[in-house]
């Protein structure tokens, strides 16, 4: 079991840990010294044991904040699944019915005539252009 130095409070201590969790004392060790330091520099000298308690209620005080917002977003998040799933579970809306307007035949028999006539006046204008020519 490896002995690591940390150092809180400007206070050196010689602690005990499993193999490989060495880094995460360290960490926890900073956020530990951060708070401390805090303390130092608002009250000045504290006993170490004072010191230490007051960090640790202040990193305690975080934590639940932290775990208050942990829970409140779990909740929305379970809020949102469960609208998800309301809405999934509903039918599929019916398709919506769009009406195109048929043209009666007689409109269209009567569009295609003047289409003709248009076509052979159009002829005849221009047989009448290239006689002109000549």
């Amino acid at each position: 079991m490896p002995e690591i130095e940390i150092q809180i409070g400007g206070k050196a201590f010689t602690v005990a840990c499993q193999d490989g969790e060495e880094a995460s004392l360290h960490g926890a060790a900073a956020l530990l010294d951060a708070e401390a330091e805090v303390l130092r520099s608002q009250i000045g000298r504290l006993p170490e044991a004072r010191m230490l308690l007051m960090a640790g209620l202040m990193l305690a005080d975080r934590m639940v904040a932290v775990q208050d917002q942990v829970a409140r977003l779990q909740s929305d998040l379970d809020q949102a699944r469960e609208e998800y799933e309301a809405l999934r579970s509903q039918p599929r809306p019916a398709p919506e019915r769009i009406e195109v307007p048929v043209v009666p035949p007689s409109v269209a028999e009567t569009l295609a005539e003047l289409a003709a006539r248009a076509e052979a006046l159009a002829q005849a204008v221009e047989d009448r252009s290239s006689a002109n020519k000549d």
